[in-house]
């Protein structure tokens, strides 16, 4: 079944099936495994280089409210690959691919490969998309036990925090810095399967820009600081700028943390898990092993 990924949490459902082989097209921002980085890159970004949080939002929303495209995709690439399969999304128009964009160039391929679109906004429903991705391959055995070993780990947790009556933290999840954007879909939800209590987020629905005056209202305890796709070191340098700038003394007091947003808490893929076990390890350390320090490191 040859694959081409328009999504790196895609790319890595396949890889977490054991499926790499039938990979022979991903995005500019698949990173991970790194048994993929060998495939043809099929799209890039469209956005203006920049770099500052501010900036990206407003070349963002600029080319959205034009009706540009954030992504292209190389068709002749794609075509020269022979697809059977595409895997999109229909989550984020601002972080993938446009399904529209992928089912249009679909259409115009012959023989027009079959689309698959992820669509999961909470963990049972990336736990779904992998049973799709699965079933488009032909291995609908994998997903089983890949899901399998995915909810043992989640009631691992579970049955600690249970059995010790762990209390739970006030916690927020900064997904953009400026503007402020508090996590939404599976974040939420991450945090409470962890063992925490958001106090602005709501689990399942679309990330929201909120003024600092609510979060600083809502007084979380903890703090996690997991732009949308940056690695941990620049939710590190990102964290660092914050607790700099006047506007978040605030934080003083409170723990921080940076965290692998791409790894953990931004691509809706099985690693959501490793970030909930990860937000475990944050939120009760006496109860869990040590955190691993290439998932987060505690800022302040």
């Amino acid at each position: 079944m040859r694959t081409v990924s328009l999504l790196p949490a895609a790319t890595e459902i396949v890889a977490f099936l054991g499926a790499t082989e039938h990979l022979v097209g991903i995005t500019h921002e698949c990173d991970f495994p790194s048994i993929v980085a060998s495939r043809a890159r099929v799209t890039e970004s469209a956005l203006p280089h920049t770099n500052t949080p501010s900036a990206i939002d407003a070349a963002v929303r600029n080319q959205s409210n034009a009706g540009i495209a954030l992504f292209t995709l190389h068709e002749k690439t794609i075509a020269a690959l022979h697809p059977d399969l595409l895997l999109t999304q229909a989550v984020c128009d601002m972080c993938a691919v446009r399904e529209s964009d992928v089912r249009a160039l679909a259409a115009r391929l012959q023989p027009p490969p079959n689309v698959v679109t992820l669509g999961g906004t909470n963990i049972d429903g990336i736990f779904a998309d992998i049973t799709a991705v699965a079933d488009a391959l032909g291995i609908p055995d994998e997903a089983e036990e890949l899901l399998a070993g995915l909810r043992a780990r989640m009631k691992r947790i579970h049955d600690v925090l249970k059995a010790e009556r762990a209390p739970r933290p006030r916690v927020a999840l900064i997904e953009w810095s400026a503007p402020i954007y508090m996590a939404g879909h599976w974040g939420p939800e991450q945090i409470h399967r962890a063992g925490g209590r958001d106090v602005v987020g709501t689990a399942g629905a679309h990330s929201v820009t909120i003024p600092l005056s609510t979060l600083v209202q809502a007084d979380p305890e903890i703090v996690l600081v997991a732009p949308c796709g940056y690695s941990l070191a620049a939710a590190k340098a990102e964290a660092h700028q914050l607790l700099a700038h006047e506007d978040w003394r605030w934080l003083a007091g409170r723990q921080v943390w940076a965290i692998d947003a791409n790894g953990l808490t931004s691509r809706p893929g099985p690693r959501v898990v490793e970030g909930l076990e990860a937000m475990a390890r944050i939120f009760n350390p006496t109860l869990f092993s040590a955190i691993d320090p290439v998932h987060a490191e505690r800022v302040a």
